[in-house]
């Protein structure tokens, strides 16, 4: 029987395992010198008490086989395939491939591809994923899958996983791959770790290596799921750089069905193309992304002028935002969105972490700031140091001859 143990006898009844507990999981009754800590049902077995704990009188007791999984019955890495309203593949499914080649590679395993679409999908129009690298397509067509409903695909996932064990998932973290992905692991009774910007793989144990940024960005977390299957991850768009297509590889599209069963709780009637939705900045090749050293809102007329000049989309970094300089949908970085832009002009940023894990996949990074040591400059292949407005000045009387 797993659960939460007391030793009553060793327990001082402190009270530091209730102040270490976030879900109400324990309480401290009695009166002293009889105080003693006792489990209430809103224990998770998290093991925060257990680490609070001065007298090693909390342990935790777990039962190994009632959730023992064959880990060996597990093979094949697969990414999920996210397609549009037009059942077009979504960028972030090309740069997951390319990681999930990697990681197939050198577990000697296959890549599978799972890709849900409506009845009018075009199956060849799915080659391009065999092109860049899955040794397997296993498409769905269903007019239940012409919308993004997470309940339908994570009940057509969960079936395949019942059937073909793979022993990794790798989901992009769109909004929908947000949705989808954690109902995916409540169902399979699995873990996941949700927007990991670098993601590895123990070849001699199988184990993935997530790691994402934790404690506001200040420290990367490392986390692995060694006792059950399939380890999942979502990654966000612009992290890994999509794979060449290799025309001459081959693999096989699998046509596979979804359950007669399974149907959306809730339909949505609006048509997509009044959704009114914008095109997002992490699909861009050039950005100009302003920071607090621009100096002032009445300076963002001449950024767009210089965005404009080079074709270029804005973004900016999360204390623009909070002082309402600009919306949230320019912002980049952890808590905003990840790019990968050819072209990167930065502008009076300083370059905290949290903003560089944003924009670990630009290809040239052109950074303008007065302070000499920005943490920005190290990520950057071109720095100017000097007053951000003059730069931009200077730099639009250039492009403006």
């Amino acid at each position: 029987m797993s659960g939460l143990i007391i030793d009553s006898e060793a327990c001082i009844g402190c009270g530091r395992c209730v102040r270490a507990c976030a879900s109400g999981g324990i309480v401290v009754e009695g009166e002293r010198p009889s105080r003693c800590a006792r489990v209430t049902d809103g224990c998770i077995l998290c093991g925060g008490c257990v680490d609070a704990c001065p007298v090693n009188a909390i342990s935790i007791e777990r039962d190994e086989a009632a959730g023992a999984v064959d880990l060996d019955a597990y093979r094949d890495i697969w990414v999920f395939v996210q397609t549009d309203e037009h059942d077009t593949v979504t960028p972030v499914a090309y740069e997951l491939m390319g990681k999930g080649r990697e990681f197939a590679d050198a577990r000697g395993c296959r890549l599978v591809a799972l890709v849900g679409m409506g009845p009018e999908g075009s199956l060849g129009d799915l080659e391009h994923l065999v092109c860049a690298g899955a040794d397997e397509v296993l498409a769905c067509r269903d007019e239940r899958l012409r919308q993004n409903d997470a309940e339908v695909y994570a009940r057509l996932i969960c079936d395949l996983v019942a059937e073909c064990k793979p022993e990794a998932i790798l989901y992009g973290a769109t909004a929908f791959g947000r949705e989808l992905a954690p109902g995916v692991a409540v169902r399979l009774q699995t873990g996941l770790t949700a927007d990991c910007t670098v993601l590895s793989m123990d070849t001699e144990t199988g184990l993935l290596q997530q790691t994402r940024p934790a404690f506001g960005g200040n420290l990367m977390a490392t986390i692995v799921c060694p006792n059950h299957r399939p380890q999942m991850a979502t990654v966000r768009p612009g992290i890994f750089k999509a794979p060449d297509f290799d025309y001459n590889r081959s693999g096989t599209i699998t046509q596979i069905s979804l359950a007669d069963d399974a149907k959306a709780r809730v339909e949505i009637s609006i048509p997509a193309e009044e959704w009114g939705r914008q095109a997002s900045i992490a699909d861009a090749e050039r950005l100009v992304v302003v920071g607090r050293g621009i100096g002032s809102k009445k300076n963002l007329p001449l950024m767009r002028r210089l965005a404009e000049a080079l074709g270029a989309e804005l973004g900016c970094t999360r204390p623009v935002v909070e002082a309402g300089w600009l919306e949230y949908r320019h912002q980049i970085g952890q808590t905003g969105v990840s790019v990968s832009p050819k072209l990167l002009v930065s502008i009076g940023v300083s370059g905290a972490i949290q903003h560089l894990a944003g924009i670990g996949g630009a290809e040239c990074i052109i950074a303008i700031n007065e302070d000499p040591d920005a943490p920005i400059f190290g990520a950057a292949q071109y720095k100017v140091v000097g007053d951000a407005v003059e730069v931009v000045e200077e730099l639009l009387a250039q492009l403006e001859r």
